[in-house]
């Protein structure tokens, strides 16, 4: 009741990166995409919209991630940012400083550095509870 309504994840997958391809240079994406490549930049996804990255266990970033969904079953070596969900895969390994609002970690996942939860509250949006008392 009190809790912001969450964007559901892309259940479609708009643009893959394939096996053997590397890529130097940020990538920018929007709706749903999956990397069984390595990516040598920062992958950012279009802010104030829903948004997944699928990370296979042949994939590897070196670089930041900013999304609202993500999963993870290969290699990122830089800070990442998970607004909404992050899953962290059995063969998944990060590199950086993790912040996530929901996490679910498998067994055999790594993470070298901090795990930060982000909670996001509006201040607008605050109920204020009243005691039992009369004024």
């Amino acid at each position: 009741m009190f809790s912001k309504k969450h964007s559901k994840p892309q259940n479609r997958i708009d643009s893959l990166i394939g096996a053997g391809t590397v890529i130097e240079g940020d990538l920018n994406f929007s709706g749903g995409m999956r990397i069984d490549g390595h990516v040598n930049g920062n992958v950012v996804a279009t802010s104030g919209k829903p948004s997944t990255l699928v990370l296979s266990e042949l994939a590897q970033i070196n670089g930041n991630v900013n999304v609202t969904h993500l999963v993870v079953n290969g290699v990122i070596n830089g800070a990442v940012s998970a607004s909404e969900y992050l899953e962290l895969q059995s063969k998944s390994k990060v590199t950086g400083d993790v912040s996530y609002h929901t996490i679910e970690i498998q067994l055999g996942a790594i993470v070298d550095g901090r795990l930060l939860h982000a909670v996001s509250v509006d201040q607008g949006k605050v109920v204020a509870l009243k005691t039992g008392k009369a004024e």
